[in-house]
């Protein structure tokens, strides 16, 4: 008979993402509509190793599901990495009484709370990046106002591009995944996406393109950098230098990752929240949730960490085809 949880706590880790907060009022309200006390840990697992531990009631959490960013805070914590530190962090929660726990986050947060779980804390897995990065899910908490502030953002470099017949290389967030290119690159009618799925680093096919769509009559040339690919700027310089063409780099940074959610991550987010706390009351540990084949639903934690995400060949196929 699994124990009976009576006090769950919630975190955020690693990057923050709009949408978080809407996870986090989810959790609060759906444990305490529940018979459940909620703690809330701040500053991620650096704050759970120095006890920055507080109530939460329904009413800390309201007028919070618009808001980005997280209301808990985040850090990053390299002692959580150690066996030490794990075992020090599930003591703390055996400490506060915390028997349930839900971290939102990334793949490094989730290795934290599969640590968690095996030292007896029951501990449930939100998927929380702008990345869009976690293999067993669909829908990562943050991706879809991300992708829409870096559109937008996008469509204005476009207009004075155009105004001066310019080359522009527009830099989004991904580190190791092309996600927020890919899908710029299609929604902003790019010439050329790179990331780091896909480049070859072969710069000679960005100067031809853009020579041959000047032959063509094109006025400028959009060209969306993932950060993992990065050096925009040397980039620019040399792409200048080979094609006469006036070249400039934006690099749109972590403005990516603020601002009011969409409907969407507010909503998603939501039901991720709840569906976790619903997990925990159930007596579950060690899962992940996520977003698969228009359902909620969720994985043990070992097996989502060993899932491996790649680009869809058809959507990276459509985008080459339509910026001719």
């Amino acid at each position: 008979m699994a124990k009976q949880i009576e006090t769950i706590g919630v975190l955020t880790s690693g990057g923050d993402a709009p949408g978080m907060n809407a996870a986090i009022r989810a959790v609060v309200r759906r444990a305490i509509s529940s018979g459940k006390k909620v703690k809330g840990i701040l500053k991620g697992y650096n704050g759970l190793l120095n006890e920055e531990i507080i109530d939460l009631s329904a009413r800390d959490v309201s007028d919070t599901i618009s808001r980005g960013g997280t209301i808990l805070y985040t850090a990053r914590c390299a002692e959580f990495r150690t066996a030490e530190g794990q075992k020090q962090g599930a003591e703390v929660c055996k400490k506060h009484g915390i028997d349930g726990l839900v971290v939102i986050g990334g793949d490094g947060s989730f290795a934290g709370a599969q640590k968690l779980a095996n030292l007896g804390v029951n501990t449930i897995g939100v998927p929380g990046t702008i990345d869009l990065d976690i293999a067993c899910s669909e829908y990562t908490i943050g991706f879809d106002t991300a992708v829409n502030t870096a559109m937008q953002a996008i469509d204005k470099v476009r207009d004075t591009s155009t105004s001066h017949e310019r080359c522009s290389i527009i830099e989004v967030m991904g580190r190791g995944a092309g996600y927020i290119a890919l899908w710029c690159g299609i929604a902003n009618g790019a010439e050329d996406i790179l990331i780091p799925e896909k480049y070859d680093y072969d710069e000679q096919k960005l100067i031809n393109n853009i020579i041959n769509n000047r032959k063509r009559g094109k006025k400028h040339h959009i060209i969306i950098n993932a950060e993992g690919i990065g050096h925009s700027t040397s980039m620019a310089r040399r792409i200048e230098a080979a094609t006469g063409v006036e070249t400039r780099a934006t690099i749109l940074g972590h403005m990516q990752r603020g601002g009011s959610p969409t409907c969407k991550d507010r909503v998603y987010a939501s039901m991720m929240g709840a569906y976790a706390t619903d997990l925990l009351c159930d007596g579950k540990t060690n899962r992940v949730v996520g977003y698969k084949n228009g359902d909620f639903t969720d994985f043990d934690i070992n097996e989502a960490l060993a899932m491996q995400k790649g680009i869809s060949e058809f959507m990276f196929e459509v985008s080459r085809s339509l910026s001719v």
